[in-house]
């Protein structure tokens, strides 16, 4: 105690210590030392509250900004509290620390500590929540205080600081900061959903610490004392293993791999490493005793008292004992300069030499808190008043409670046809049912106070953990129906297939992370007009209402019922902080959340736009040549385009289509004018190319090229002429066309003249009425296309793409080789979508798709994240191009038609083609009339042969053909979706590393991944398998990126099994492969195989199709024979490529037997 400063109390505190004293009456009869060192430990965290009080501003930026430079800062005087650098001069972003601080708060809070002292502090406490609940998406610079371990000051996503903050969320929710003395003011309110998003995060990322470094020692800390942040003990034991396996020693702990700090090889004149440097900290690293003490901690707490007890033997040999006999906790232990040679070439054989403090207050302190619970004069429970420990054990089975709540009586007595009871909205009062949006609304008043200048809950995002509670407001109770079923925004929620999936996943969402609240979830859905077919209840939603009625739905048991039923059983949080208390009335509402409520209680939906309702008088008879001038104008804008040959290379190859069919060159087009939006070209090329390959699978290529519109010819159709034709037509197809030629020619906010209740009726108005009537009759394509043209974005794009982002995968939109955009960090919801749409071009209706299939793949990545396992990024364009292939080739039509059954695809369909493709099941296509598909596995018993599009009316002979076809091109199409995917086998990266070893570099399309990586990375590191990632993603057609995966994976059998020691210069990959295809093609030409009719002949009588390719469409010059032979066997993949490499590398012999077990 002789070290905390007498007026601001920093530092230490005797936590532990108080609480052994509080317990042996016999040492301390007047209980004087307790309340001694209890007291120290309350002047200590008001000291630090203090300082941090003192940056209030900082809190209030970084809410908004999440910059680095806006951190409360990580060093205060231990003299005055105040700040002693600059916001520049330090990594001040460390979440770990607050969060740490918050965690530590509520246990000695709820252990009996009084902390705080006034509303005015809860509700700074209550920011500090703010600031750290977006933890799972911010980067900083971690427990080292160093970020990337290069220590150049570049924040990363760290797991250690995510678990910290997730356990202080956990901890601080609905804690009473008064203990036992304070009411509803004095509560903190956490919303659960961000402490399951840093739960996600963390479980995703364990054992990595982050991109930099593959494991730290610092994630003791988080898997047990003090955070107890992961409750899967598989998870736990696996982190646990790998700390010790990659980085125990004698002596202690690495902090992480190549950690330079304190080293003899170490350049103490400089701050920062170079790259490059970071190999010669290998083995060398320092070890730090700290981390044994952790150990020691995490078996006590696990009741394993004897691993306890030979830890600790282990760790009191390397302490230092003073004169007296007290034993020191070093900082670190280090290779002196005259032994790295010897520990280089024999790991942990040196003796080494403490440096650094001595005692080294961090370890010091946590040897003591390990010896008290030994001793006995400590229980685990002592120091984890909140029982944080138990999360890992098995906890029962949650029920989830669903209410479904009918629009109005029709819909109600429609339900009751199918024998489903419910109530109306107006029937369950007092209870009032609000959309998710009040709720989200509600929260931004938390943490709100004028004295101290703080505005409340920036976040507008609240999720199915927040709206699955009852909350209670003075004498009313409110529930909240899920932010997926609002309609406001998103015409996803408009297809009910869709929204009966989404909320099947959700129950089952809420199975697993309903944790730590009392009571059960309750999910509140209300069935709308909207959702009605021909006036009748979907029959899929009447099953799922069955299905739920039943008690079961998806493995999750669920309970239906009237809310009313539910009000004993659910969790219910109350809204106090809504009162005025900073006026000293905190009973009475704040006059704000007064009005809002009064005018945001439900009401009914918004009345449909009647602009283009149909004229009955007036009819103008339009002549055939005026409406044919605008048909087509929405076709005109679409790029999905198929053609197997020129997958990925539109930069070239387009330009030589267009020129064949005498387009202005592309020159031409990038000089037109900017200011009239002007479509694109129709989509040239879905023929197939004369004397190709029966069997080819077309591949799917978007372009971004337009060429200039029309719209002369255009000219004299008069702008009033066309309205007439729009309110005259039916077909919302050619009132899309309209609309589309009129923005194009006139822009979006052009007057029409015509008026709505006294208000000018602009091109947009009328648009937004269409995209309505669209949404109401399920015409996809154009609601699509509409959606982008109004700049409609998805609702939650910005959180799908950080939810992917958060798991580790990078994203790319745009079309690949040359538009393509690479996103590496969360993006602001606007500049995403313009991004997205930029990616694009003119192309609305796939920019559109863009935008929904990236709510998908966070969806997924959500509920089944084994589907992304070995993928590091997700490249949207090729998933679109795959997707329409698969269209094409399942539908056997051409490109065109298939981009249009594609866009025109229900969203629930959609997400289920896409499923299909990620997890690279078999599917086929049956059609639900009306021209729309419906996307079924092809193991499943509802489709048989005949029914599969394409096949109607044939004869049985030719559905056999078709099958055994398909056959054929299975291992082509599997290339492609594993390619087009960026999927590789487990290990790749780090066996890529090993090849690194033994050669000068690999050499792929022209870019070249050097020998020195390896100097700079370690094999497990992130950071290297994204710069292998990216020099494979610069190769186009997905079929071919898989081949050279392949070839370098027979180059890791190569080294693994030692056939030779070196692999010489620079491997050219694509020449291995080249090779192989050779010697495939020299095979088939010997046993007269399949290949002969296109590849396999003499060069001088090989045929090359039209724009220069093979005849056989095989991309890269690789006959699509050779991409469509398993990889096995002795007519396999592996066997040419394993050839190839004995015949090109010079270092393997070429004579004589070689002992070689590659088979």
């Amino acid at each position: 105690m002789s070290h905390q400063n007498p007026v601001t109390g920093l530092f230490p505190a005797i936590w532990g210590l108080s609480m052994a004293y509080k317990k042996m009456a016999d040492q301390d009869e007047d209980r004087a030392k307790t309340y001694e060192l209890e007291q120290s430990c309350v002047k200590l965290m008001r000291g630090l509250l203090m300082a941090m009080m003192q940056q209030k501003e900082n809190i209030e930026k970084f809410k908004i900004s999440q910059n680095p430079l806006d951190a409360l800062h990580a060093k205060y005087s231990s003299i005055t509290g105040r700040t002693v650098v600059g916001d520049k001069e330090w990594g001040h972003l460390q979440i770990d620390a607050i969060s740490l601080y918050i965690l530590v708060l509520a246990q000695m809070t709820a252990a009996g500590l009084q902390i705080i002292f006034s509303l005015d502090e809860v509700a700074f406490v209550q920011n500090l929540v703010f600031y750290i609940e977006s933890a799972y998406c911010i980067p900083d610079y971690g427990i080292w205080e160093r970020g990337d371990k290069t220590n150049h000051g570049l924040p990363e996503l760290n797991a250690s600081s995510i678990g910290m903050a997730k356990a202080a969320l956990e901890a601080m929710n609905e804690l009473d900061l008064f203990g036992a003395r304070g009411g509803p003011t004095s509560i903190i309110h956490v919303l659960s959903d961000e402490a399951q998003k840093c739960q996600a995060v963390l479980q995703s990322m364990l054992p990595r610490e982050s991109n930099s470094k593959e494991v730290d020692g610092g994630l003791l800390s988080v898997i047990s004392f003090p955070a107890f942040a992961v409750d899967d003990p598989d998870l736990i034991k696996l982190t646990r293993d790998t700390v010790i396996l990659k980085l125990q020693g004698r002596y202690g702990c690495k902090r992480f791999l190549r950690d330079g700090h304190r080293t003899a090889k170490e350049d103490a004149n400089r701050l920062y490493y170079e790259p490059w440097e970071l190999r010669m900290f290998d083995n060398i690293e320092c070890e730090w005793p700290l981390f044994f003490c952790y150990l020691i901690l995490d078996y006590c707490f696990k009741g394993n008292d004897d691993e306890a007890a030979n830890l600790t033997t282990k760790l009191e040999e390397i302490m230092i004992r003073t004169e007296d006999g007290l034993k020191l906790v070093p900082e670190l232990y280090a290779v002196p300069a005259e032994f790295v040679n010897a520990e280089y070439k024999e790991p942990g054989t040196q003796q080494r030499i403490p440096l650094g403090q001595c005692p080294f207050m961090w370890a010091q302190s946590l040897y003591i808190i390990g010896k008290l619970l030994q001793e006995g004069f400590l229980a685990p429970g002592e120091l984890d008043p909140l029982n944080r420990r138990l999360c890992s054990e098995k906890k029962p089975d949650v029920v989830v409670q669903v209410v479904i709540i009918a629009e109005d009586d029709a819909i109600r007595d429609k339900l009751a046809e199918h024998d489903i009871i419910v109530q109306t909205i107006a029937d369950v009062a007092p209870i009032e049912v609000q959309p998710a949006r009040v709720l989200s609304h509600l929260y931004t008043y938390l943490g709100r106070n004028k004295k101290l200048g703080l505005t409340g809950r920036k976040s507008r995002d609240v999720g199915i953990l927040s709206t699955s509670k009852l909350y209670t407001l003075q004498d009313r109770i409110f529930a909240f129906t899920p932010q997926f079923t609002d309609m406001s925004h998103n015409y996803i929620a408009t297809d009910y297939e869709l929204m009966i999936d989404i909320c099947k996943s959700e129950i089952n969402f809420l199975k697993s992370s309903w944790q730590n609240m009392l009571g059960r979830p309750l999910v509140t859905i209300a069935c709308r007009n909207i959702h009605l077919e021909q006036d009748k209840i979907p029959l899929a939603m009447i099953t799922t209402m069955k299905k739920l009625k039943s008690g079961y739905i998806n493995g999750t048991r669920v309970t239906l019922g009237n809310l009313s039923d539910f009000l004993n059983t659910s969790c219910i949080t109350n809204l106090s902080f809504l009162g005025s208390q900073e006026d000293g009335i905190p009973d009475k509402l704040n006059p704000h959340v007064q009005q809002y409520l009064e005018e945001h209680l439900m009401k009914s939906f918004t009345q449909k736009s009647q602009l283009l309702e149909k004229s009955s008088n007036n009819r103008i008879v339009t002549t055939l040549r005026r409406k044919m001038s605008v048909r087509g104008a929405i076709k005109k804008t679409r790029s999905i385009n198929v053609d197997s040959e020129t997958l990925g290379m539109e930069g070239n190859v387009t330009e030589r289509k267009h020129s064949l069919a005498g387009s202005p060159s592309l020159l031409d087009v990038e000089q037109a004018s900017s200011k009239t939006r002007s479509p694109s070209p129709e989509v040239i090329g879905a023929r197939k190319l004369k004397g190709s390959s029966p069997k080819e699978i077309p591949a799917v290529n978007i372009g971004r090229h337009r060429i200039q519109s029309e719209s002369q010819s255009y000219a004299d159709t008069e702008v009033e002429e066309l309205f007439a034709m729009l309110r005259e037509t039916e077909a919302l197809e050619e009132q899309g066309d309209i609309l589309q030629y009129l923005v194009d020619t006139k822009g979006l906010d052009f007057n029409t003249g015509m008026l709505e209740n006294g208000r000018v009726i602009t091109v947009k108005d009328l648009l937004k009425g269409l995209y309505e009537k669209a949404c109401e009759q399920k015409l996809w394509g154009l609601v699509r296309h509409t959606a982008g043209m109004l700049g409609k974005r998805v609702e939650d794009l910005a959180k799908a793409v950080t939810d992917l982002l958060v798991r580790q995968k990078q994203i790319t939109v745009g079309m690949p080789p040359n538009n393509e955009h690479t996103i590496t960090g969360p993006v602001p919801e606007t500049e995403l979508r313009i991004l997205i749409h930029e990616a694009y071009g003119e192309d609305d209706s796939t920019a559109m798709l863009s935008q929904e299939l990236l709510v998908y793949l966070a969806m997924f990545i959500r509920t089944e994240p084994q589907l992304f396992n070995e993928m590091l990024r997700l490249r949207v364009g090729l998933i679109i191009q795959v997707m329409a292939t698969e269209l094409s080739r399942t539908l056997i039509c051409d490109g065109e038609e298939a981009s249009e059954h594609l866009l025109n695809l229900s969203p629930f369909e959609m997400k289920n083609l896409l499923h299909h493709i990620m997890s690279g099941k078999e599917f086929a296509i049956s059609s639900v009339g009306r021209g729309n598909f419906s996307v079924i596995s092809s193991k499943s018993s509802r489709v048989s042969k005949r029914s599969h599009i394409g096949l109607m009316g044939m004869d049985a002979e030719n559905v056999e053909d078709i099958t055994e076809s398909d056959r054929q091109g299975q291992w082509l199409r599997r290339r492609r979706l594993d390619g087009a995917l960026n999927r590789v086998p487990r290990d790749f990266y780090s066996r890529v590393w090993a090849i690194l070893e033994r050669c000068q570099g690999l050499a792929i399309e022209g870019r070249v991944l050097p020998q020195n990586l390896t100097q700079e990375m370690t094999p497990g590191e992130l950071k290297f398998a994204l710069a292998v990632e990216t020099v494979l993603n610069s190769i186009p057609q997905p079929e071919y990126r898989q081949l050279i995966v392949e070839a370098l994976m027979v180059l890791t059998l190569v080294g693994e099994y030692n056939v030779v020691q070196h692999l010489g210069g620079i491997i050219q990959v694509e020449h291995l492969v080249h090779r192989a295809n050779q010697i495939f093609l020299d095979d088939q030409m010997k046993c007269n195989g399949d290949a002969t009719l296109c590849c396999a002949k003499p060069k001088e009588q090989r045929e090359t199709s039209l724009t220069g390719g093979l005849l056989c469409g095989g991309a890269a010059y690789i006959c699509q024979h050779f991409y469509d032979s398993a990889p096995s066997g002795s007519y396999g993949t592996m066997t040419y490529l394993t050839r190839a490499v004995a015949s090109t590398l010079d270092c393997v012999p070429k004579h004589g037997d070689l002992d070689c077990t590659i088979s």
